[in-house]
């Protein structure tokens, strides 16, 4: 999609233009890739840290549009799926047991787990942007075989030092700004790469596949590592997390280059975050949506903090009770991604679908946050959580199918700082008002504020042009046949 600076919203039934690197048919429109019409990429060389040439016989290979798992049809998006199931159990396997390590190197103190975690976050707040621009200047592909191999030597070497007893806290707090860096680099990499492998029609699908992958990821992953802490110790755990990197770098190293759907390379000069932010000012359809989630990450995406809280001082449950909400909320999140993969329309998603998302997010969490029974609110989440995988799923796919190629990374590291950043502001202030008024108070509050956000940037974009509620006015057809006339003649 061109620039068009502070032109208005682009409507999201718009088809979207074409990269860089799709043909051209008369009139504008993409053609297909055939025998007499090869996709042609920057030559090496032409632009610093430009993409290889692709061979003359090779073209983007574009799925059946249409299934749950369309993407799976596309090869190179295939090899990078099946390692990133391996991979994301292993990953939180690591995280279980690397918290269970810290417990036991501090003596059980609280603050030592508070510091880990926020050692390997603080990284995503400063690396962010940067990652973008790495992501909009280099080839995506290698960026990851480097970012993915570093990730694995970090459990190799934590889990060397606990296997043979020597390792000690400031081990693993170094081990954790390692992990966080890398994990930086790697978000918005890897999501810009997604419409690498498989193009923007298919995009939509490959977003709620990745989610589907780190949900299920999300509920085995830490299963298996409890079990395997007690067999086999957290540095067995940490090493079988090395491990599962090989799968992704045999994927990545398997992959194709020639049938990626590149797009020309950003040139390396300076200030090009500030042209990404000047980008995103000049666009008040992306201004909105990265508002909303912003807003919605602020006072709804708290689950971490709420749902402990209600567990113990509401409904007076152990950690077990805890166990089951943070379970059910798993199981709707993963409802959404397997949702979206069906829905995953062509091109970008209809802003209706986003607002009403965050609207329906909010509602039912402010809902949840009135339920009377713990059983009652444990059910709840499941639409809840379903609610906002389909919210955070259309939000993902909008940025990146609303943005130039050139522009992606960039604009993709925003979005993933926005989405990120604003929840630990949100965590300690829905916090304070559960000290304030009540275990409930954050989660109806919450709610609200996202349903009264949903319903802001709603009117917005109504206001813009880029949302409208159509009704359908549908007809009875009906045929009849003329007397003396062969023919049939339709009338409504």
């Amino acid at each position: 999609m061109a620039y068009t600076g502070g032109q208005g919203i682009h409507r999201p039934d718009d088809t979207h233009p074409p990269d860089a690197s799709s043909p051209q048919r008369p009139g504008g429109s993409t053609a297909p890739p055939s025998a007499t019409t090869t996709p042609t990429s920057p030559a090496a060389g032409s632009v610093p840290g430009a993409h290889p040439a692709r061979r003359r016989d090779a073209a983007p290979e574009r799925p059946a549009r249409g299934g749950m798992f369309a993407s799976l049809r596309v090869r190179n998006y295939r090899l990078f799926a099946s390692g990133q199931v391996v991979s994301l159990v292993g990953t939180w396997m690591q995280r279980v047991a690397q918290d269970w390590l810290v417990l036991q190197l501090s003596g059980g103190n609280a603050l030592a787990l508070g510091v880990a975690a926020a050692l390997q976050f603080a990284p995503t707040l400063l690396l962010s942007l940067w990652a973008g621009v790495l992501a909009d200047r280099y080839d995506k592909r290698r960026l990851l075989i480097v970012i993915q191999a570093g990730m694995g030597l970090c459990g190799l070497a934590l889990g060397l030092l606990d296997v043979a007893g020597v390792a000690q806290l400031w081990h693993v707090y170094a081990l954790c700004v390692a992990l966080g860096v890398f994990s930086a680099l790697d978000t918005p990499v890897r999501q810009a790469f997604a419409q690498e492998m498989v193009g923007p029609d298919q995009l939509t699908n490959a977003v709620a596949l990745n989610a589907m992958t780190f949900n299920v990821a999300r509920i085995a992953g830490p299963a298996v590592a409890g079990v395997a802490i007690t067999l086999v110790g957290t540095g067995w755990v940490f090493l079988i997390n090395a491990a599962t990197f090989v799968g992704v770098l045999t994927g990545l190293f398997r992959m194709d280059p020639a049938r990626l759907f590149r797009g020309q390379p950003a040139p390396r000069r300076r200030g090009q975050i500030r042209e990404a932010l000047r980008y995103v000012r000049g666009r008040p359809d992306l201004v909105v949506v990265m508002t909303l989630v912003g807003l919605v990450s602020t006072f709804g995406l708290n689950f971490q903090t709420t749902l402990a809280y209600v567990a113990s001082h509401v409904f007076h449950r152990d950690a077990d009770g805890y166990g089951l909400l943070s379970t059910m909320l798993a199981v709707g999140t993963l409802t959404g991604a397997t949702l979206a993969a069906r829905r995953s329309t062509r091109g970008r998603p209809r802003m209706r679908l986003l607002i009403g998302g965050a609207l329906a997010f909010g509602l039912l969490e402010a809902l949840a946050g009135i339920m009377p029974s713990y059983l009652a609110f444990a059910a709840l989440l499941v639409p809840a959580g379903a609610a906002t995988l389909t919210f955070t799923t259309t939000a993902n796919a909008t940025v990146q199918l609303s943005t130039d190629a050139v522009m992606r990374g960039r604009v993709m590291g925003l979005y993933l700082l926005i989405f990120i950043g604003c929840t630990p502001v949100g965590g300690p202030l829905m916090g304070w008002v559960a000290d304030h008024y009540g275990g409930r108070a954050p989660l109806v509050l919450g709610g609200l504020l996202s349903a009264l956000s949903a319903l802001a940037c709603g009117f917005v974009l109504a206001r813009r042009g880029g949302f409208r509620l159509r009704l359908r006015r549908w007809s009875h057809t009906r045929v009849v046949r003329r007397p003396g006339s062969p023919n049939r003649t339709p009338r409504s």
